[in-house]
C-alpha cells in the first residue's frame, strides 16, 4: 500500500499540492481527475520520486525502484531506437530483454528511431516498456490522449491485467468514459486539494461536481459577451 501524509508542493511562492493525504490498495485502480493546473501531474512526479516535496510518501520498498511513470508526452533521446530504448529500460532494473518481437504487442517498428515516433507511438513504446521492467505501481498520466481506438481498447485490457495481478494503478484522464470503465476510487483534486472522493457506482457525483464548479461559470461568462 502507498500512504500519502500531508504533502505539499510548491514552485518558488506558487503552491501546487496543498496537504495531500491519500491511501492506494494493490489491486485496485484509482482515476484522479481535475481540471489543467490542478495538480494531478505535479502529484504523479511526487509519488514516482522526479520531484522533492514535503510531508511523507510511504512504501514498503523503495518505491521509485518499482513504480513506473508515464508522462502525457514521453522523452526520448536523440538516436535511440524503439529496441534500444526497451534495452534501456530493462537494463536499468536488471532484467534480461528476450523474445522482443513477441513483447511488441502494438507493432512498433522497434528499428526506428524513437524521436520519429508519432505522438501515439511514443506513448505505446513507453508503456511497452515499463511493463518489461515488471513494475508494482504503475501511473499513467493521460494514457488513452493520441492513441487509435484500438490500442486505446488494448490499453484498457492491459490495465485491467495489472489490476487482476495486484498492481497498484493510478489513472489521470479527461475521459470519464475510460475512467468509469476501469477505476474502482476516482479522487478529485481542485486547486491542490483533493475536493472529493467516490468509489464505484458514485462517480457521477464528481462529474456532476467538476461541471457546476467550471462549466456553469464558463458559459455564464460567454453569455456576458456574446
Amino acid at each position: 500500500m502507498i500512504s500519502i501524509n500531508s504533502l505539499h508542493k510548491s514552485y518558488g511562492k506558487q503552491a501546487v499540492l496543498n496537504g495531500i493525504n491519500l491511501t492506494f490498495e494493490p489491486g485496485k485502480i484509482y482515476g484522479i481527475v481535475g481540471e489543467n493546473g490542478a495538480g494531478k501531474t505535479t502529484l504523479f512526479k511526487c509519488i514516482s520520486g522526479l520531484e522533492p516535496f514535503q510531508g511523507a510518501i510511504n512504501y514498503p520498498e523503495v518505491l521509485k525502484d518499482v513504480c513506473g511513470f508515464l508522462p502525457t508526452n514521453p522523452f526520448f533521446f536523440s538516436k535511440i531506437t524503439g529496441q534500444e530504448y526497451l534495452q534501456l529500460l530493462c537494463n536499468a532494473r536488471k532484467i534480461k530483454l528476450e523474445a522482443v518481437a513477441e513483447k511488441n504487442m502494438f507493432n512498433l517498428p522497434l528499428h526506428r528511431y524513437a524521436e520519429t515516433y508519432s505522438t501515439g507511438m511514443k506513448k505505446k513504446l513507453a508503456l511497452t516498456g515499463m511493463l518489461l521492467q515488471q513494475n508494482q505501481v504503475f501511473i499513467l498520466d493521460e494514457p488513452f490522449n493520441g492513441v487509435d481506438i484500438q490500442s486505446n481498447m488494448l490499453i484498457q485490457e492491459i490495465i485491467k491485467h495489472l489490476k487482476n495481478q495486484g498492481k497498484i494503478i493510478l489513472i489521470a484522464s479527461h475521459i470519464f468514459a475510460s475512467l468509469n470503465a476501469l477505476c474502482d476510487v476516482l479522487h478529485f483534486i481542485q486547486n491542490g486539494y483533493i475536493a472529493n472522493t467516490a468509489t464505484r457506482g458514485d462517480f457521477k457525483q464528481i462529474e456532476q461536481q467538476m461541471s457546476q464548479n467550471f462549466l456553469n461559470d464558463k458559459v455564464e461568462q460567454f453569455k456576458s459577451w456574446l
